[in-house]
């Protein structure tokens, strides 16, 4: 496999990564498990966890996840030497 190959194969499996947990966390905890959710608090507050994990988890989750695969992408082009100068 070429270098070139490896190194967007390697960011494909970074974003699918990614994307698999931003699914899990907005669908399966927001929509799926909510009900098992509700039976918990948000420490600090009186929301039930699911609620929260619809409302705001999602979203807070995906902005942790731009900032991880930013961090991630700069490490990959400096190891395949294409970073930006």
């Amino acid at each position: 496999m070429s270098k070139q190959e490896e190194y967007w194969h390697r960011n494909l499996r970074l974003v699918f990564g990614l994307l698999f947990v931003w699914a899990a966390v907005s669908f399966g905890c927001g929509i799926l498990l909510h009900h098992y959710l509700d039976n918990y608090t948000l420490p600090g507050s009186h929301f039930p966890l699911g609620f929260w994990f619809a409302q705001q988890g999602s979203v807070l989750t995906f902005i942790v996840i731009v900032f991880f695969y930013a961090w991630r992408m700069n490490k990959l082009d400096h190891e395949f030497d294409v970073e930006e100068k």
